[in-house]
């Protein structure tokens, strides 16, 4: 299965599906028609019933590098942001990047497990799309900045909430204050990234082949549980872990595997 426009991509094997933005000659840096067309294919991502496991990458060298400044950044590009600007209302802009703001929020709370496989450099709304990833494999010569600030902006795609929660909150007002290049070993020794491997793709495929095999009920609900315990009380959480374990253990999938665990085999779910 395979879908998306020509600034990204989505393909779907074996229950998993690889979501690639393909501006490699850009540096995947972020424009609008991007912005569109990755809602729309996490969008068929998340309708897809037999996909179990999601990665996010880039096309060639980068994975993103943040916003197109290349194109922001030209007397020509200048003049047409102010005449664009003298017909666009504040209103406007904050519903576009409220919009954009979507690709988080559905990276955060997509159902099942997702992979951020970082080749090359990942900067400003790039970095927000990785670390919205469950996990996030770098490549040995990946490179990190938050590079907002040096942008002369303050940041977007929840930036500082996804930064605090990966590495607390006097690192992350570090590297959003104080933008710097930071290279894989450092992010991994942070808490930016998961892991770093010396093949990237074969370490994805076989972490997305190991998570596609789990049962997608219990890979789900503890994935609720997971964004619960960000927020909720104690008590609060309690309540809702409470329903999803016992609709997990009543499940197709949770016998499946008390049979497989007595006859020391693998077990085969069905998501049922």
């Amino acid at each position: 299965m395979s879908g998306g426009s020509g600034t990204v991509l989505f393909s779907l094997d074996g229950g998993v599906g690889t979501v690639t933005l393909n501006r490699p000659e850009r540096r995947n840096a972020i424009s609008w028609q991007l912005v569109e067309d990755l809602l729309a294919a996490l969008d068929l991502a998340g309708r897809a019933r037999e996909l179990r496991v999601l990665v996010v990458t880039g096309a060639g060298k980068d994975f993103c590098v943040g916003a197109d400044l290349a194109r922001v950044g030209s007397d020509r590009a200048l003049d047409q942001e102010t005449r664009t600007l003298r017909g666009r209302s504040v209103a406007d802009d904050r519903a576009r990047l409220t919009q954009a703001s979507a690709i988080t929020e559905t990276l955060v709370s997509f159902p099942m497990p997702t992979i951020a496989a970082v080749n090359g450099a990942c900067a400003g709304a790039g970095l927000s799309i990785a670390l919205a990833a469950d996990f996030r494999l770098a490549a040995e010569d990946a490179v990190f900045n938050t590079a907002f600030v040096s942008a002369a902006v303050s940041g977007d795609l929840g930036s500082a909430w996804l930064l605090t929660r990966a590495v607390g909150g006097a690192r992350a007002r570090a590297l959003l204050l104080d933008p710097a290049r930071i290279t894989a070993g450092e992010a991994a020794r942070l808490g930016l990234v998961t892991e770093t491997a010396a093949d990237l793709p074969a370490r994805v495929g076989e972490l997305a082949g190991r998570l596609a095999a789990r049962a997608p009920m219990a890979m789900a609900h503890a994935k609720q549980n997971l964004a619960d315990a960000g927020w909720t009380t104690l008590p609060d959480y309690l309540r809702r872990e409470v329903p999803r374990m016992v609709d997990c253990a009543r499940s197709g999938d949770a016998r499946r595997a008390a049979r497989a665990f007595l006859e020391k085999r693998r077990p085969e779910f069905t998501g049922e």
